[in-house]
């Protein structure tokens, strides 16, 4: 079973930054691709980064030149590092990991962008 444990969500004015951490319970390495989804109220889930196992890197528009995913190997880590936050990018953050055959999901976290 493979646990995924996020943390650094919050609120923060518009403009400024928060980093997300998501620690994984199994080697980095097991996982095609690590990464973000968003979910805002009445609104689908969205992708917002992912970084695969070969270390290349997927963002959605929104996220291009304002958010980088990153990981720590050694420590089964992926980060989203947000800059110039809006307040439409209030939502719920999930992490998640895919495997060839499943994909495991963060509990998610309350990212609030206050205007």
């Amino acid at each position: 079973q493979v646990q995924l444990v996020e943390s650094g969500g919050g609120l923060v004015q518009a403009g400024g930054s928060l980093g997300l951490s998501c620690a994984g319970s199994k080697s980095i390495f097991l996982f095609n691709a690590m990464g973000w989804y968003r979910q805002a109220p009445g609104k689908q889930r969205e992708l917002v980064a992912d970084i695969r196992s070969g270390g290349s890197t997927n963002y959605a528009d929104f996220a291009k030149g304002r958010f980088t995913i990153s990981r720590d190997n050694a420590k089964n880590t992926v980060y989203l590092q947000m800059n110039s936050l809006k307040p439409e990018d209030t939502a719920v953050y999930y992490c998640y990991a895919r495997t060839v055959v499943s994909t495991y999901w963060g509990q998610g976290m309350q990212v609030t962008v206050s205007s």
